[in-house]
C-alpha cells in the first residue's frame, strides 16, 4: 500500500459514520446561550443563564471545531442564543474561516435573530460566510414585540438590509404557529420574493417550559402548504442544504421556501448533523437527551486524541431519530431543555 492509499485509508477510518450508515458531516455550535430576545417559542421571559464560569472559552471552541472538522465535517453552523452578542466571536468567525481558504470545510455559516447584523454583516462576509439564516416569524410591529418580547423591529430590518448589502445571501427562518402568523405566511412569502430571500418554515419544537402548552401554538406545515397552494405555484425542488428542509420553488418569485416538519414528518431518516453547546456538551439528536461531555477530554489532554476518541464514542450513540410529540393532555414539554441551549 502507498503511502497515499494509507493516508487515504486513515482518512476514511477517522470520518464520523453512525450507527445507521450516515456519515455526520455537519456540526451546529451553539458558541452562548444568551440572547437579546425572549421568544415565546424558545424560552421564558425570565430565563436563568449559564454562569460565565461554565461557557467555554473561544479558544476552546475553535479547537473544538477543528477537530470536528479533522472528523469529516464540511459545514458549520454558528448559533446561540444569539451567536453574535458573545463578546470577540468576530475571532471565532476568522480563524474557522481559514478552513474554507484550506479547502478543508464547504462552508461557515450562522443563525441569527438580526439584531447585530449592522454591526457585524461586512465582517462576516470577509470571514468567507455567504449566506445566513435570519430568524423572523413576523412583518407585524406589534407581533414582532410580543413573541420576541425584548426585540426591536427596525433593528432586525436594518440589519437585514445590511447583510444583503455585505453580499450576504439570507434566508429567512420563521416558526408558524397557530393564532398568530398563519394569517400573514402569504405576505411573508411576497416580501423575501422581492428582495430576493428564500425563506423556511418551521414547525414549534416541544422544547422547554415557556409557560405554556405547546399544543396551542402547533400549526402542522401540511396544513400550511395546503393553504398556501391557493396563493401560490410550488414546485417541486431538489435543493438541498445539509438541514432538514423540504424545498419548493415558488414559481411566481423564483425563490424558494423550505418546510421543517419535525412533528407532522418526521426527517430523521437522512440526518448528518449534531450539536455542541457553549458548554461543550454534545447532542447527538435535537430531540433526545442523551448528550456526550467533551470538556473533559478537551481538558485533559494537549492533544486531540482523547478528544477524537469522545466524539467517535458518541458519535456511536447517535439514535435513529426523535421522539418529538404534540399531546394536548401534557404538561411537561418532550424535551426539557430551551431552544437556546442547543440552538435549533
Amino acid at each position: 500500500m502507498t503511502d497515499q492509499e494509507m493516508s487515504e485509508q486513515r482518512a476514511t477510518q477517522q470520518k464520523m459514520i453512525d450507527p445507521f450508515g450516515r456519515s455526520v458531516d455537519y456540526l451546529r455550535v451553539s458558541v452562548t446561550d444568551r440572547c437579546d430576545f425572549r421568544c415565546a417559542y424558545c424560552m421564558s421571559e425570565d430565563m436563568t443563564f449559564l454562569p460565565k464560569s461554565e461557557v467555554l472559552s473561544l479558544e476552546e471552541l475553535e479547537r473544538l471545531c477543528r477537530t470536528f472538522i479533522k472528523l469529516g465535517v464540511r459545514k458549520l453552523r454558528l448559533t446561540g442564543g444569539e451567536p453574535l452578542v458573545r463578546r470577540n466571536v468576530m475571532w471565532l468567525f476568522q480563524e474557522l474561516g481559514r478552513h474554507l481558504d484550506s479547502g478543508a470545510l464547504d462552508e461557515l455559516t450562522v443563525t441569527t435573530n438580526g439584531s447585530q447584523l449592522s454591526r457585524h454583516a461586512a465582517d462576516l462576509y470577509a470571514c468567507g460566510v455567504r449566506r445566513i439564516n435570519v430568524s423572523l416569524d413576523t412583518l407585524n410591529r406589534d407581533k414582532f414585540l410580543a413573541i420576541t418580547r425584548w426585540g426591536k423591529f427596525d433593528r432586525v430590518m436594518a440589519g437585514i438590509d445590511a447583510a444583503l448589502d455585505a453580499g450576504l445571501a439570507v434566508k429567512i427562518n420563521a416558526v408558524a404557529m397557530r393564532d398568530f402568523n398563519e394569517d400573514e405566511l402569504d405576505r411573508m412569502i411576497a416580501w423575501c420574493g422581492e428582495r430576493g430571500m428564500d425563506m423556511t418554515l418551521i414547525e414549534a419544537m416541544p422544547m422547554g417550559d415557556i409557560g405554556q402548552n405547546r399544543a396551542d401554538q402547533h400549526l402542522s406545515l401540511r396544513e400550511v402548504r395546503q393553504n398556501l397552494e391557493q396563493s401560490w405555484t410550488l414546485q417541486p425542488s431538489d435543493h438541498q442544504t445539509g438541514g432538514p428542509a423540504n424545498y419548493v420553488t415558488v414559481a411566481e418569485t423564483g425563490q424558494r421556501v423550505g418546510f421543517i416538519t419535525p412533528l407532522s414528518h418526521n426527517f430523521c431518516e437522512s440526518c448528518n448533523r449534531v450539536r455542541l453547546t457553549c458548554t461543550g456538551t454534545l447532542f447527538m439528536c435535537l430531540g433526545q437527551d442523551d448528550a456526550a461531555d467533551l470538556r473533559a477530554p478537551l481538558r485533559a489532554s494537549a492533544d486531540d486524541d482523547l478528544l477524537a476518541q469522545a466524539i467517535h464514542a458518541a458519535i456511536a450513540r447517535k439514535p435513529k431519530g426523535h421522539d418529538f410529540i404534540i399531546d394536548r393532555d401534557a404538561d411537561n414539554p418532550a424535551v426539557a431543555r430551551h431552544m437556546s441551549v442547543t440552538g435549533g
